[in-house]
């Protein structure tokens, strides 16, 4: 069994920071669970524009108030606590936290903590970790 808290995590190389985000990843690639759980911030009044062309993402808003955009249609979708989103297409999008947003995040496959967003908003492919040790 796996057990963790939010707070004990915070404090570890599991979280990772960034100028409009903040992420805690409770659960990755090492646990073993096929996905990735992550606890993100999105600080407010900023704007991140992400592509997850190598994994699948499912995000749940616990508080906040923002929205996403997706690229390929510009369609813009309101985001506010007991909102759910998946990214089941790879799509490029932008998030714009009008208010700090705290939410939910899962990843398939499961990140490995290391990875950084490359230029054009992804993380690297699973087969890119072997290059990144």
């Amino acid at each position: 069994m796996i057990v963790r808290t939010l707070q004990d995590a915070e404090k570890t190389e599991r979280r990772v920071t960034s100028e409009t985000w903040e992420s805690t990843r409770l659960l990755l690639k090492d646990d073993n669970m096929g996905f990735s759980f992550h606890i993100t911030t999105l600080y407010a009044g900023t704007t991140t524009e992400m592509w997850y062309r190598n994994h699948l993402e499912s995000v749940y808003c616990m508080s906040g108030e923002g929205e996403i955009e997706t690229l390929d249609d510009g369609k813009v979708y309101p985001i506010a606590p007991g909102t759910v989103y998946a990214l089941d297409k790879h799509d490029k999008h932008i998030l714009r936290a009008k208010t700090e947003l705290k939410m939910a995040c899962v990843f398939n496959p499961p990140v490995t903590g290391r990875e950084v967003h490359d230029e054009t908003g992804a993380y690297p492919a699973e087969e890119d970790y072997k290059e990144m040790a």
